[in-house]
């Protein structure tokens, strides 16, 4: 088993593991709570921090910084990857799924990468906990293979759609629904939204400044969404070229902007075939265009060698899904990293 496929089982065995694991000591934690534990000797009532703040926790960057624009200091804030990793080889910790029964309000993106999630919360039915899929606060769309991208080594998108791996019900390369609902400012918005009405519904008593807060970061949103519809208005093209992964599919819908990629954007791949290569290659001659991209936090190898047969540059397109250590540190954000996708757009459609 190659490719996709096999990188869904082995993720599966490395986070039943983890599961496992965790599932031992939460048991562990639940008896000795359970057993004369009292909120004087460690245990807390959920919403009752020591400061009075509720606690929240996110899977990713993006519904951390969404939370953290809208909150400010006013909850316990905690992400559970860590800068600098990527979000697709993420397996979580028995810390980390300790955390997320510990919090008041969970917020993760749901899909494919957070089927892991959906095991944890089954796995406390009781929990008063109050939670949030990204993906059920717009409206999604598969994921698309365009021309020339490749999904699995030594398939094409034809043989992809009719072969079923034995033992599996489906095939999984095509028809998987994107996750990467934040990628457009309008569903960052609406996301922003449904934060909103949650933490006031699981902390009322600051409702006003998650109001406030709120309503400032959306009319935020707005500009940077009119910002990328002057670039693209005026632009001389509309076509974009990734040497590397596709997680832009709300966002090149919400501009009308057509793509080239040499993966899905949940692909698990690195290495493109020759005929892919050669495919993206002959498109960045054909079209002109002045940039090869990759996203953040990615191998570089495959975006470089394009540049290198077609003389252009290489430049680097913001998923927001997570950032370095140093750019955590320097208080970098969702609309910094997406600021600066403003101008680089400006650049690679002109």
């Amino acid at each position: 088993m190659t490719g996709r496929s096999g990188q869904r089982k082995r993720r599966g065995i490395f986070r039943s593991h983890a599961l496992a694991a965790a599932g031992c000591i939460l048991i562990s934690v639940g008896l000795v709570t359970g057993c004369g534990g009292t909120e004087g000797s460690g245990s807390r009532a959920r919403g009752q921090q020591d400061d009075g703040k509720i606690s929240v926790v996110t899977t990713i960057f993006p519904q951390y910084d969404f939370v953290r624009q809208i909150a400010g200091d006013q909850v316990e804030l905690k992400m559970l990857l860590k800068p600098g990793e990527e979000t697709h080889s993420y397996e979580p910790t028995p810390q980390d799924i300790i955390a997320i029964q510990n919090s008041d309000v969970f917020i993760y993106v749901g899909g494919e990468n957070d089927a892991w999630v959906e095991e944890i919360l089954e796995s406390m039915p009781d929990s008063d906990m109050a939670t949030l899929k990204l993906m059920d606060c717009v409206d999604t769309v598969e994921e698309e293979e365009v021309e020339g991208m490749q999904s699995e080594p030594g398939h094409s998108h034809e043989e992809e759609e009719a072969h079923v791996y034995e033992g599996e019900e489906e095939a999984h390369s095509v028809h998987e629904i994107d996750e990467h609902v934040w990628t457009s400012p309008e569903n960052a918005s609406a996301i922003v939204g449904e934060i909103r009405d949650i933490l006031i519904k699981e902390d009322p008593s600051n409702s006003g400044i998650y109001e406030e807060n709120a309503a400032e970061y959306q009319e935020r949103l707005a500009e940077l969404d009119q910002e990328f519809r002057d670039v693209v208005g005026s632009a001389k093209r509309n076509l974009l070229i990734f040497g590397d992964r596709f997680p832009f599919r709300y966002f090149a819908d919400a501009y009308g902007l057509d793509y080239y990629a040499a993966f899905p954007g949940c692909a698990s791949d690195t290495e493109p075939s020759a005929a892919t290569m050669a495919f993206l290659i002959n498109k960045v001659k054909e079209e002109k265009v002045p940039a090869v991209l990759k996203m953040e936090l990615s191998n570089e190898n495959i975006a470089n060698a394009i540049a290198e047969a077609t003389g252009t540059e290489v430049r680097t397109f913001y998923s927001c899904h997570n950032l370095t250590a140093e750019e955590f540190e320097n208080g970098e954000t969702y609309l910094s990293m997406m600021q600066k996708n403003v101008e680089t757009l400006k650049e690679v459609l002109n």
